[in-house]
């Protein structure tokens, strides 16, 4: 557990629970193991109903969205991922993933780009497969997984944003947590400022970082990078967004008026 750190100073300490409370609100709670069950989701949704306030949604695998949502209360929304992790071009597959989310009563959708399609100049199955899943989930906030850490130039990484905002991308997100590379200011600099220069998503989409985010501290240097290209406006859970599994002990612990601390947990997203 972490300890009280009577020499952290006082505005540092002001800061970093600054940092937890936004954290906390725009938490997307998730768990994508493989062998996920609905005990495992259960807890996961008393977790998100933290002492401190609630998360602002919890994110599962599709099979289990409709679980979540029957352990949640309405203000905590359930998100669930179609086209996960591989991020293929099958517009078929990806619909099926879609509807299933929405018929299990979820509102949120979380599609992962068909990046490879991309890297091989096939912008066209991109938008293809993006916009029949925003037409396949109408009402719901639709954020678009561009895998940042596989595409790895910032060329190729604006180019993903564009293209998933153009097809109604309500939010863009980093990346999948799956692979070697996830979440990293560099790339969501990127994002940011696609979406700041976006005629009509400037002051509409949202950002979400996912993968490999474990404490406040990390959170910080994303939230920080949110208020530069998009204000202040901009840092509440209609746009701003953290995927992560085990960031809300930190988060936690840091309201509790402990110094924050690195927690990894077996699986983390």
């Amino acid at each position: 557990m972490p300890q009280f750190n009577p020499n952290a100073r006082p505005n540092e300490t002001h800061v970093l629970t600054a940092s937890a409370r936004i954290a906390l609100a725009c938490l997307d709670l998730t768990s994508l193991n493989e062998a996920d069950t609905e005990s495992d989701i259960a807890q996961l949704c008393r977790r998100a109903q933290s002492p401190f306030g609630p998360v602002a949604a919890v994110c599962v695998w599709p099979r289990l969205a409709a679980f979540a949502r029957a352990q949640l209360p309405a203000h905590i929304r359930v998100a669930a991922v179609a086209n996960f992790p591989y991020g293929h071009a099958d517009v078929a597959a990806a619909v099926q993933d879609t509807r299933q989310i929405v018929h299990a009563g979820a509102q949120e959708v979380d599609v992962v780009l068909p990046y490879q399609a991309l890297m091989a100049g096939d912008a066209l199955a991109v938008t293809k497969l993006l916009t029949a899943v925003r037409h396949a989930c109408p009402g719901l906030v639709l954020k678009v997984i561009l895998e940042t850490g596989e595409l790895k130039t910032p060329a190729l990484i604006a180019r993903a944003s564009q293209l998933a905002l153009d097809a109604g991308a309500d939010f863009l997100k980093t990346s999948t947590g799956k692979t070697a590379v996830s979440a990293t200011p560099q790339a969501a600099s990127v994002i940011l400022a696609t979406i700041a220069a976006h005629p009509t998503a400037r002051t509409l989409a949202g950002f979400k970082a996912a993968g490999g985010i474990r404490t406040v501290r990390e959170t910080a240097l994303y939230e920080a990078l949110v208020l530069r290209h998009l204000g202040v406006e901009a840092l509440t859970p209609k746009r701003f967004r953290i995927g992560a599994s085990s960031l809300l002990m930190d988060i936690e612990a840091v309201l509790a008026g402990m110094t924050d601390a690195t927690v990894t947990q077996p699986g983390s997203y």
